[in-house]
Order: structure tokens, then sequence, then C-alpha cells
């Protein structure tokens, strides 16, 4: 077959051509002699050439600036025919959408055109459209129905490899719905290690490459790498260091089989594939015990959302329960280690009845704000409802670390505006406080010069609304674009009954939405902008039916602030004459739930009581009758109140761009903040390796993502979104050659948690040591019994706990420090204790190690 195939590209800028020429790779069955030629036809486009010399699926990656252009990669089917070659390429011959064209394009011999037939068959009649110019024929048309279409491609009489095409459309539409799991993609080393935050890992291929690679705790504890899907057999030798110094046992050396790779064809699935119902369950078990290491994901299109959740694991098989919110064309995608499953994509036919959910949009064009300048009145304007003014604070911090208070005054139904005067350019943090504490969707930017590039994540909500309502009431929040620029935005309210919304204009790129329902139960709240969701949408809230009686509901001696880790807290809920169930549910900084302990002390009257388990704001929520009472959830700080997110500034280059196979990096400025958890998440094109290590000012992040495009950075400092989060990374090919791994077919997501030390600003950082305790032996005849005035001795031996403080001390009967006690060190990792006693009774010793005391201490020891 050998033969060029011309492929040409749509209108390019003539200033990408030369561009396209360095980022053009082609994968092939056999890629030896492809020879790809990329060609300006001087009208816009550009045309690709290669000469195939084998049969079957050949695979076009083309890259922009490093970044993987909109399609690819593009499959095209090579065959020969005659002694001619015949080449057939496009999404419409995979599926689409019912009500839109669906197109492909097939190729062939100059002038023999006039051989080539195509015809499609599927559940209605359709009419083709048909363009020949050159050697290239151009292929639409439009299914009114969804179902599966066979693209029967003959040239000469003869069908060409791969037809008929099954062309598998989809409804109306196009809701994509996602679960990505990767326990089967994990290898455990077998190693335990306290903290994997400051780790660095990479891994050595059997072909010599070195790459970086992924770390996580199993569910024992283990080290293991994550997203392991090898591709070759042979060793690969995993490198793991931290501060710069192998940890022991490095390197990991992994033999890989056959057994080992990953095998999309082994995995076996049974379960509703073609027909299931909406709104029930629909259980799918998936068994990827023979199929090696990868990755499962599971992607559902269609006319509307589905869920899907994974209801268990075991022994790397899946049991995954799906639900299609209404009846249709769904599409359903099943894939290991990115490769789709044997069958996959399926057409799935749901039947049921429909959920009669209601969706009601309003929309709005929203103008870019005017830029301000230094020196001039800025306003800030908000609806809070639930809160007493007399309890609001407002403050503005500047791009150097100065915080100023701004003037707040109070309108009618909780409007507030406040004022301020930035004394100079750069982006300010404002935050808005109740009761000391941040309100939703505080703290916000604010631009002082200059606006910088906005975009859809840059569009930040807040407000009750989104978190929690109640039928024929106005539930209210607030969105502010003015960061965002000019753009379109719409508001979308999807759920049991239709919605009223009214938006409220407001200047400087504010907006206020006040939505009310008619029924209660769950409903979707969907903003988009520019056609593209931002951030957290769609949001899911709870709308209550009429509160009643729970507004009779009162809580007594609730402290909001002041609480101790591992210490309780109780108050008591007086019903008031209200009857029904009483619940109460913490949600921590961390994002966990935790029940409270609810017990009747009399009648009508209640106690509530919680064990807080870590630092930050907790949000308490009481319901009876599963409403919530006046003013719930109720906001409470653990710990101390300097753990202020707003305080927490981020900057450095990875935060803009990046590129693929290298270390990005930023650092995250946690000095004068507090402490409290700090969160990172990186969501994109591929998962991505992701490290951590203490500076003077904060932390400094490392990832390096493995594909090219685009990738969402949200920080968050106790739970809450620092000012600036999320931020876009634009991510490129290393040195713009267009290598790096292929993009996922779905966004993947890597996070981090540190919980962080205070820092003061401008102070240097102690180095921090880290053990294990439980590692600790200690032995010796000095730990059991002691003599008066005579010496005892036993040994301590940290060969295997790591680095940290050793601290030894040991109490008289008395309550004193006993006067005579020596370590000497005999080796670098063992150490003897000596002691004299001179009062009879119970002596108590301590050994920590670290924070942690070793196994068996405190000891008690008699004389």
């Amino acid at each position: 077959m050998p033969g060029s195939k011309p492929w040409p590209w749509s209108q390019l800028p003539s200033s990408a051509i030369d561009h396209y020429k360095q980022t053009y790779k082609m994968p092939a069955p056999d890629a030896d002699g492809l020879g790809p030629e990329i060609k300006d036809n001087a009208d816009g486009s550009i045309c690709v050439q290669y000469h195939p010399n084998k049969g079957g699926r050949h695979e076009v990656q083309m890259c922009y600036e490093g970044c993987a252009v909109d399609g690819s990669p593009f499959s095209c089917m090579v065959d020969q025919i005659d002694g001619s070659y015949v080449t057939a390429f496009g999404a419409g011959l995979v599926g689409g959408m019912s009500g839109q064209m669906v197109s492909f394009t097939v190729t062939a011999k100059q002038g023999s055109l006039s051989k080539l037939d195509v015809k499609v068959d599927g559940p209605t009649k359709t009419d083709i459209t048909r363009k020949d110019h050159g050697d290239k024929c151009d292929i639409s048309f439009l299914p009114m129905t969804p179902g599966i279409y066979n693209i029967i491609v003959k040239y000469n009489g003869k069908e060409m490899k791969g037809s008929p095409f099954v062309s598998k459309v989809s409804g109306e539409g196009r809701k994509r719905s996602q679960l990505s799991l990767g326990n089967s993609s994990e290898y455990s080393l077998k190693v335990l290690e306290t903290n994997v935050v400051d780790l660095v890992a990479s891994v050595k291929l059997p072909s010599g490459a070195i790459e970086p690679c992924l770390l996580k705790k199993d569910s024992e504890g283990h080290l293991c790498v994550g997203s392991f899907a090898p591709k070759s057999t042979g060793d690969y030798a995993i490198h793991i260091s931290r501060d710069e110094k192998p940890i022991k046992g490095s390197p990991f050396h992994i033999k890989v089989g056959d057994k080992e790779l990953a095998h999309a064809s082994k995995v076996k699935v049974t379960g509703p594939t073609t027909k299931a119902i909406a709104n029930e369950p629909n259980n799918l078990e998936i068994d990827c015990s023979e199929a090696g290491y990868g990755g499962l994901s599971i992607v559902i299109e269609g006319p509307h959302r589905s869920e899907i959740e994974c209801k268990h694991y075991e022994n790397r098989k899946y049991k995954i329960a799906y639900s299609p919110h209404e009846p249709g064309i769904y599409i359903l995608n099943l894939r290991f280690a990115d490769d789709h499953l044997p069958g996959s994509p399926f057409l799935l036919q749901v039947e049921g009845e429909p959920s009669g959910r209601l969706r009601e949009t309003v929309s709005k064009t929203m103008e870019q704000a005017e830029p301000v300048k230094k020196n001039q009145n800025c306003e800030f304007y908000l609806q809070i409802p639930g809160t007493n003014p007399f309890d609001m604070e407002a403050s503005v911090t500047d791009p150097e670390g100065s915080t100023e208070l701004c003037e707040i005054m109070d309108e009618e139904d909780f409007h507030y505006r406040m004022m301020f005067t930035p004394q100079m350019e750069g982006t300010h943090t404002i935050s808005i406080k109740h009761k000391g504490l941040h309100i939703s969707g505080s703290p916000f930017v604010y631009s002082v010069g200059q606006l910088a590039s906005g975009g859809t994540h840059k569009v930040q909500v807040g407000g009750p609304g989104v978190e929690k309502g109640e039928v024929g009431v106005s539930n209210v929040f607030n969105i502010y674009t003015r960061e965002a620029g000019a753009g379109e935005l719409s508001v979308a309210v999807e759920g049991p009954s239709d919605a009223l919304i009214k938006l409220e204009e407001r200047p400087h790129g504010f907006l206020g939405v006040a939505y009310k329902v008619k029924v209660a139960g769950m409903y979707d709240i969907h903003i988009k902008f520019n056609d593209g969701h931002i951030p957290g949408s769609p949001f899911r809230v709870h709308i209550s039916p009429d509160s009643g009686v729970a507004r009779n509901v009162t809580v007594h001696s609730l402290k909001d602030r002041g609480l101790q880790v591992d210490k309780a807290s109780t108050f008591t809920v007086s019903y008031n004459g209200a009857k029904g169930t009483l619940n109460a549910c913490v949600r921590t900084p961390s994002g966990g739930h935790e029940d409270c302990f609810v017990q009747e002390m009399d009648e009508g009257l209640y106690g509530v009581r919680f064990i807080p388990k870590e630092n930050g704001v907790h949000y308490l929520d009481i319901k009876l009758n599963d409403h919530h009472i006046p003013d719930s959830p109720f906001a409470i700080m653990v710990g101390s109140m300097a753990a202020d997110p707003a305080m927490v500034l981020a900057h450095g280059d990875g935060l803009e761009r990046g590129s693929t196979g290298t270390k990005n990096k930023f650092v995250v400025r946690t000095a004068g903040a507090g402490s409290s958890f700090l969160a990172v998440f990186i969501e994109g094109p591929s998962k991505c390796a992701l490290s951590c290590r203490e500076v003077d000012e904060g932390y400094e992040f490392s990832y390096t993502p493995f594909a090219s495009g685009k990738y969402l950075i949200t920080i968050k400092y106790g739970n809450i979104n620092i000012a600036g989060s999320p931020y876009q990374s634009e991510v490129t090919a290393r040195g713009g050659s267009g290598s790096g791994r292929k993009p996922s077919p779905l966004n993947e997501t890597s996070s981090m948690v540190v919980e962080t030390v205070e820092k003061r600003p401008g102070a240097k950082s102690l180095r921090r040591f880290r053990g294990d305790a439980s590692k600790v032996n200690v032995r010796g005849p000095g730990l059991k019994k002691a003599r008066c005035n005579a010496t005892q001795s036993f040994t301590i031996d940290v060969k295997d706990a790591g680095h940290a403080m050793l601290c030894v001390g040991m109490v008289a009967p008395n309550g004193l420090p006993e006067p005579e006690l020596m370590v000497k060190k005999n080796n670098p990792t063992q150490y003897t204790v000596s002691y004299r006693v001179v009062e009879a009774g119970e002596h108590t010793l301590c050994i920590r190690f670290g924070d942690e005391e070793v196994p068996g201490s405190p000891f008690s020891i008699a004389t």
C-alpha cells in the first residue's frame, strides 16, 4: 500500500504553520517510514501527508504550542484495495448527537473518488451530503433519532477495513457525568512512611527513560505508587527521596511481566450496558483482577446528567451503580488505563418514568468593570441574610500585607455597602466577616489598576442560597464577576418544581440572585459564564419544606469560639413547644461529617455534645424533622482565631504556566495566617506528581503534569478558598516538542493536605524532624525495678524510627525531677540511659520521640 495520504486541516493562522511542523507526531501500527510532512496550502489551512506501509488504525496527535488541538488525537483507518489506498477519519465514524450534523472524511487516490461508495443505515432514513474535491471526500449526515448508525464505506465495490463503522448517536444535549477510580492502578511498596508530603519520586522505565511518579498511602498506611499503568515489560525502578536524600530501601524495583501490563481487553463487565432504568440504581460489576495495573473510568454522556457511584471495591473488583436522571439514549464509556473495554462505548437505552424535574434559566450580559486607580473610592455591595449589622466587619489587605478596616453601611433587607480607598495598585484582598468568621464566598479579590486576564474560573459565588433553602421564601446568594471580565452569565435552577428567579443588578461586577420554589427536595443550581460552568457548579441545594414549628427551637450556651481539640463542647436545645426529632451534625474543616451526641434532659429540652478533632472553622447543622432551626448552620471556631485564609497568598509561575515532565512550582505564603490545614487540588487532563517543602514564608509546592492542557489549581486554608483561588495554569509540552502523555478523556484530580505550623512574617523556618515513635525499641533491666542509691540503666534504639528529637525524663514520688539522669550516645542510633534514685516509692519515666510517646511510655518503676 505505498502511497501518501493527504490530511487537510481547518483554517489556521499563517503564523501557526511552522509551529505545527515541529509538533506533529504519528503513532501507528508500524511507525517506520511514515515520513509525515506538513504543507502550507496558502489559504489558511495545512495538509498532512504520510506514507503508511501497513493497514489498520493510525493515530494522529497534533499539538499547537505544546497543547493538543481540539479533537486530537485523531483516528484514521487505512486500507489497501486493488493496489490503491483508501483512508477514513473523523468524529462521525464514532458517534455524535441527534439533531446535530455528523461528519467524517474519506480520502483515496487522486482521480479515483468515483469508485467510492458510502451508505448510512440507522434507526431512521438519513440523507447523506457528499462533497468531492481532489482526493478528498467530505461526508455529513443529520441523524434525527438516537441509536446505532452503520456507516458502510466501499471502494471499487469492496468494503474497506473497519467497515461498517459503528457510529453511536445519543439524544439531544451533551451532559457528561464521570467517575475515575485509581484503586486498581496502585502498587504497594510495603513501606510504612509517616508523611508523604515532602517525598519526591521518579520511575526509571525499562527503556531507560525517567519520569516523575505519584506517591500516596494505601488503606493500610503503606507507601504505594499511584496511577501505575505499565505499557511494557521489564524492570521499573522507583526512586524516592526526602530532602534530596534517598529514603531507606530506595530504589524499589518492580518486575513487570505480561500479567502486570494493562490489558483493557481482559476486563470483565457484567450488568446493564445496553438498557437501564432512569432514577433507579443500575448495578455494574467490573472485574479487573486479570487485566494488570491501570485506572478505571466511567463516563456517561446523554441528554441529562447521571449519578455514578462506586459501591464496593475489593480484590480489584468494582461494584458500580449509575442512575440517569431521565429516559433517553445515552453513551456509556468504560475505559481501563485510558483504553476502551471491549464493546465500549455502549449505546445505552434508558427507560422508565421521567423524574418530573423542571428547569428555569435566566441570563444576563455582564459588562467589563471599569478599572479603579489608587486613592479612588471603591465599593463592595452584597446581600447577606440572617446577619446582625453590629456583628459585621470588613477589611482590605493590600499587596504588601497591610490591612485596614472598611466602612460599612447597613441598608435595607440585609444589604451592606463596604467602602474603602486603596493606597496602591495591585491585587487587594477583601475580607467580610460576621461574628469574626468569614461569610460564604469571602475572601474576595479586588484588583486596583489594570485588571488581570479574566476567565470562568474567576467568578465567585457565596450566600445561603447555594447551601440551603426553604420553600415559599426567597433564597438569596451573590455572584461576583468583576475579576472574570465581560461575558454572558446564566443561572439555572433545576428541581422538582419550577423556580421564580430574580436578578438584582448591582454596580462594579456584582449581581444578586433570589429564587423561590414551591416543592421541597434536592435542587441543582447551574451557574455558567460564557457557556462554561464556574468552579463548584452545579451546586446541590436541599430545599426543605416550610420549617413551621422548627422556627420555635432555640439554642443555649453554645460557644462559637475558644474551643479546643479533643475537649468536649456541650450546649442545650429547647423545643419551646415544638414536636419532632432533633438531629445535629458537625462539618469539619477537612470536609468530614461527624454526628453529635443528642440526649433528652427533660421534656422539650435536649443536651448536645461533640468533640472537635481538628482546628479551624466547623459548621454545626441542627435540624428538627430534617428542617434547619433558626441560624443553622452555626459557625464555630476551634483553636486560635489567628487562622485566617484572607492572610494566605499564593505566587509563582506554576500558577499560570507549566511544562510536562518538569517540576512547576508555586509558593503559598502562610506567615501571619496562623496554623490550619492547607489543601491543594490540581484538576486537569492528567494526574500530577505533587510534593511540598517548607520554606521561610510558608510552603512551596511542586507539581509535574504528564499531559499538556489547562489545569485548575484550587488552594484552601481551613477548607476556605484563599483569595484568587482557583488559578488556571496553561501546561505545554516540554520544549514545545509535543512530548508528554496523551491527555486523559476525563479530568483527573491530584491533591495534597498539609497541617501547617504558625509562622511569623520575616522569621526563619526551623528544621522540622519527622519520626515514628512506634518504631523506637526500649529495653533493659532499668525499666522494671530500681534500688535506692544504685545506678540503673537501659538502652534506646531508634534505628528504624527516622529522625526526631529524643526526650527522656524521670519524676520522683515527690513530683520533682530526678537529679541524676544521663543519656549517653553509643552509636548513631543507640543510646544508654543511666539514672540513680534516692527516694523509695513509685517513679515515672517518660520517653518521647518527636511529639509522641514511645511504646510503653510512661513507665512506672518501683523502688
